[in-house]
């Protein structure tokens, strides 16, 4: 069950999302992405004009992370890219994955998420090779913060931002990045610094949006008093439910948007995983709590509940996970990650359905009643985040 947590959550009265409490699982050094748009300027969102499928899955949902006065239109579903070449065991090569990218851009995404840190700097490069054709159709968000060859884990001083900024945008071939995340908040730097930094960088016109992850609601607030925010980017699944206690009433309030990574915790809802899968080669989910063998023995107990749930909706786990919440709340945009087509035209295709407030209340319960077993993290993973 959860534990640890080093901050008391959100207390805000009449919460109508009744809020539970659910640890989440690590990314790579304690990673997280969130989502910009691709508009400059003056310049207006447009839809994907490339060859669009004629027959196929094609997502056409769209969501607005951020306020009203400088919205990112995007597509209601973000492509997370880390897994083409980070932490998840062995990789595919890198021009099956260019075109899985297109494909999904084929298919109506325009949203993609990236960072330095994964690789380190080949994601970013591969991202960059896939989308540079089709650059102004799409809106790609990245992230600083990590010491990459240095003797610190996190580096967010001014200097820094800025040289992260500058390589990012070569590296992704583009002059601007839609949505810059702090990737994980720095100790030793204070967040309105970092906020200044990246307001600089908007009015330079290299970056259009800014965005946190893993932030709690206290660095949020302080964060955007300086630089408004568009979007903050956590871990958030079925089984991963702490931003509904700490920060969702926040981002309410100062209308930001939420970008939910994992939302299939990490592939374990969508049922491809078993206790006897090898997740100790090449793979960052071996180390943590809860994908031991015992905890994945017990967790899917939840993916049999989902698949029975979804027998008669024609609904996979991984849809109704991605549906959930997309039914629940109108500012989260899930950021999903795949390596497989058929995965993308399963996972693209759960923003098709429309899941009502007994369902959403029914799964809850039944998950509620099974319970999690393991953390999310293990315990140096976990001091690195914010709640």
């Amino acid at each position: 069950m959860e534990i640890n947590r080093k901050n008391q959550p959100e207390n805000k009265a009449g919460d109508p999302t009744g809020r539970r409490s659910f640890l989440t699982t690590a990314t790579l050094l304690g990673l997280g992405a969130i989502a910009s748009g691709p508009v400059k300027g003056s310049e207006t969102f447009s839809h994907p004009t490339r060859n669009i499928k004629a027959l196929g899955t094609i997502l056409t949902k769209k969501r607005t992370l951020g306020s009203k006065k400088n919205p990112l239109n995007v597509s209601a579903l973000q492509f997370g890219c880390m897994g083409m070449t980070t932490g998840r065991g062995l990789h595919p090569d890198s021009n099956s994955m260019i075109k899985l990218i297109r494909e999904a851009v084929d298919r109506g995404c325009d949203f993609f998420d990236t960072a330095e840190v994964y690789g380190p700097y080949v994601n970013e490069e591969l991202v960059g090779e896939a989308l540079d054709p089709i650059r102004n159709q799409v809106a790609i968000s990245t992230k600083f913060g990590f010491d990459i060859g240095g003797k610190n884990v996190f580096n967010s001083r001014p200097e820094q931002i800025r040289k992260v900024a500058d390589q990012s945008l070569k590296r992704l071939k583009t002059d601007r990045i839609d949505l810059f995340l702090q990737h994980r908040v720095d100790p030793n730097v204070p967040i309105e610094d970092v906020a200044g930094t990246v307001k600089d960088l908007i009015k330079e016109g290299k970056v259009l949006h800014f965005g946190l992850s893993e932030a709690g609601a206290e660095t949020i607030r302080k964060a955007h008093g300086v630089c408004p925010i568009t979007a903050v980017q956590s871990e958030y699944s079925l089984m991963t439910r702490l931003p509904e206690d700490f920060i969702f009433s926040t981002l309410e309030e100062l209308e930001i948007g939420f970008v939910a990574y994992s939302p299939l915790c990490r592939g374990l809802l969508g049922g491809t995983l078993t206790e006897y899968s090898d997740l100790n080669t090449n793979d960052i989910r071996g180390a943590w709590p809860r994908f031991q063998p015992a905890a994945i023995k017990s967790n899917i107990r939840i993916v049999e509940v989902l698949n029975e749930f979804g027998k008669t909706r024609g609904m996979t786990s991984s849809q109704i996970c991605l549906n959930w919440m997309l039914s629940k709340y109108p500012f989260i945009v899930p950021l999903f990650g795949t390596t497989k087509l058929s995965h993308l035209e399963e996972d693209l295709r759960a923003a098709d359905f429309e899941l009502s407030v007994d369902e959403i209340n029914e799964i809850e319960t039944k998950i509620e009643e099974i319970g999690i077993v393991g953390d999310r993290y293990d315990a140096l993973q976990q001091s690195r985040v914010e709640y």
